[in-house]
This record gives structure tokens, C-alpha cells and sequence, in this order.
């Protein structure tokens, strides 16, 4: 079964300084059909004007990816990490028991893009920790690279959750095929471009809920960057 998820059906919410589209429920966004799909529990589609960001503020018991798209962003936080997170970079922060952050775009001119996706974790209140590493472009192209998994397999981050994340870029007649577990789920957000899914086409911002599913079939693709999730179901 392959449920599509329209970009024009997500939340949106207006800032000024954050133009953010929720794919799930979140803050003032409530959608009692779409409060998550398995154990992945946000995606926020995020647009940060220059000089704007989120002060210092608080999470707990949640694994937290950051995925920038275009720009740059300003990580700090209460663990002592004060960071630059580029294009190509994956972050992970577990809040476990307790973290406070701030994230902010300091460039003068130019807009951040970024992907925040909250992952619901195996076990409350455990250590807070981070972590951030560098994919190449090269690694990505017509192919799904893993990114994030429990185990931090192949360089990938590790998430202390029962998922793991994919991203990859796709072009003309670059295709790729993931075997799924039919009794787990998956998810597949376009990031921008358009791709098909199973046969399905995608353009940026859609999303495919796969369940039930043997296998997920890339292709088609122009100009495509894609985050595919394995879950628990």
C-alpha cells in the first residue's frame, strides 16, 4: 500500500523571519489523520530568512536529525557544541534526558534551507549526545546512501531508534531499489525535483507512506534529492 502526501496538503506556518511546512502535526498545526507515520514523528520543511532563527529552547526524549538543503545554520547548545551545519552535512542531537539549543542563519543576505525531522527514540531519558557528519555529493548520486541508522553503519550518524535514514539524488535514467520489510513502514519525502516512488510521481515537497510493501522502486528522476525512511511500524 502507497499512500501520496501532497506538498500543498502539508501545515504551514508564517513567521516573517521562518516561512516552515509541517508534514505532521506540530505546534499550532493539529491534524489528527497525520500525527506521524511509525515511530517518525516530524518533518518540518524549513525557510530561514537571513539574521532569523530559534533562541535557546528546550527537548527531551527525542532523536533529532538536521538535514540543510542551501545556506548555512548555527548550531549551539547546552551539551557545549557550537557548530556550522553545511549543505551535505547530517546532524543528530539525542535530547534524551534533557537539552537546550539554539539554531540561527547569520549570513546577511542569503536564506537557510533545512529539513528538522524528529524520530521517536527506543528508551526515555537516556544520555543526551550529538553528532555530525559530512556526505559527499558523489556518495548520494543514483543511489540511496544511509545517513542515519541504530547501528551507524557504512558512516552514517547513530540514532538511538529503531529506523534508519537514506538520502540520495537522481537524475535521468538513474534508478535505485531498497528491499523493505512488508511488516514495517517507510516513508519517502522529496526534497526537491520530481521522482517517481513505486510508480508514483512525486514532485518537491510530496511524500509516499509505504506500507506493506516488499520493495521501493526509485526512478524517473529530474533534478531529485530524496530522504527515505525505514520505520518501526
Amino acid at each position: 500500500m502507497l499512500t501520496l502526501r501532497l506538498a500543498t496538503d502539508r501545515g504551514h506556518a508564517d513567521h516573517g523571519w521562518l516561512q516552515s511546512h509541517h508534514s505532521f502535526s506540530f505546534a499550532d498545526y493539529h491534524d489528527p489523520a497525520h500525527m506521524g507515520w511509525g515511530n517518525l514523528r516530524v518533518i518540518n520543511d524549513d525557510l530561514i530568512a537571513p539574521g532569523g532563527g530559534f533562541g535557546m529552547h528546550g527537548h527531551r526524549d527525542m532523536e533529532i536529525i538536521t538535514y540543510v538543503t542551501a545556506g548555512l545554520l548555527a548550531h549551539r547548545d547546552s551539551m557545549g557544541n557550537g557548530t556550522a551545519i553545511p549543505p551535505g552535512d547530517v546532524q543528530r542531537m539525542s535530547a534524551g534526558s534533557g537539552v537546550r539549543h539554539s539554531e540561527f542563519n547569520q549570513a546577511p543576505d542569503a536564506w537557510t534551507c533545512l529539513l528538522q525531522i524528529w524520530i521517536e527514540p527506543r528508551a526515555k531519558g537516556i544520555a543526551p549526545g550529538y553528532e555530525q557528519k559530512t556526505i559527499p555529493e558523489a556518495e548520494k548520486r543514483g543511489r540511496l546512501r544511509l545517513i542515519a541508522s541504530e547501528n551507524g553503519a557504512d558512516g552514517s550518524v547513530t540514532i538511538h531508534a529503531d529506523a534508519a535514514l537514506y538520502a540520495g539524488l537522481f537524475t535521468g535514467e538513474e534508478s535505485a531499489t531498497l528491499p523493505l520489510d512488508p511488516a514495517r513502514k517507510a516513508y519517502v519525502h522529496l526534497v526537491r525535483g520530481r521522482l517517481t516512488a513505486n510508480d508514483q510521481t512525486l514532485r518537491a515537497g510530496d511524500a509516499a507512506l509505504l506500507a506493506n510493501e516488499s520493495s521501493l522502486r526509485l526512478g524517473g528522476g529530474d533534478d531529485a534529492e530524496v530522504l527515505v525512511f525505514d520505520l518501526a511500524p
